[in-house]
């Protein structure tokens, strides 16, 4: 049985990976795939653990190659994930986790029609300032930029099959950790995982 890609975007700030981690901490089932991405590391990153960090030249040099599943540039900078990060884990029946923008779930979704797609809202913007500003980490040019592009990419909620609002930190987590226990219960992955069951249930 192929595993189920999970696709989880958001808007800088909303809280995205803080949520994931969560989930990821809490269901040992799924895989998160570790995306490439041209921009510096930010204090406390580490190299294939946080991002898989490379030159723009290299990034670029992997997209003639078509080793990326989806790929986009974001905030000046390249940011896609490899299909030897997803692709392996699916066809050995492993789910997958991709944490990516708007623009790389509008590629994944035309290439696998039945991905799972969740994207995360802040409670305000407001909020999401405050979250951005908290993190220390970009400069006030950065942060400007982020707060304009917020708006249009929070515009494309509507593509995506969930909506969690990130308005307590704990509901967020139990709400993604919910989203993929009803996938799994769904028909077909039911049936794939229950076969012997349902036909000795059907059986004369």
């Amino acid at each position: 049985m192929r595993g189920t890609l999970y696709i989880v975007a958001a808007p800088s700030g909303a809280g995205k990976s803080s949520i994931v981690n969560a989930v990821l901490a809490r269901d040992p089932d799924i895989r998160l795939s570790i995306s490439f991405t041209s921009r510096q590391p930010r204090p406390g990153e580490r190299h294939a653990e946080h991002y898989h960090f490379v030159s723009a030249q290299e990034f670029e040099a992997m997209v003639e190659a078509g080793d990326f599943f989806e790929h986009a540039r974001v905030h000046g900078d390249w940011k896609g994930s490899a299909r030897q990060s997803v692709e392996p884990f699916l066809s050995a029946g492993k789910d997958v986790l991709l944490e990516i923008d708007w623009q790389g779930a509008r590629q994944v979704r035309a290439k696998v029609p039945d991905a799972v797609s969740v994207f995360i809202l802040p409670p305000s913007r407001q909020a999401l300032e405050s979250r951005m500003r908290s993190r220390g980490q970009d400069s006030e040019e950065v942060i400007r930029q982020r707060l304009a592009a917020a708006r249009e990419e929070m515009s494309h909620y509507g593509e995506f099959d969930y909506v969690i609002v990130n308005e307590i930190f704990d509901t967020a987590v139990d709400e993604m950790c919910a989203i993929f226990q009803v996938s799994r219960l769904r028909l077909e992955p039911q049936v794939a995982r229950h076969s012997r069951l349902i036909t000795a249930l059907l059986a004369d």
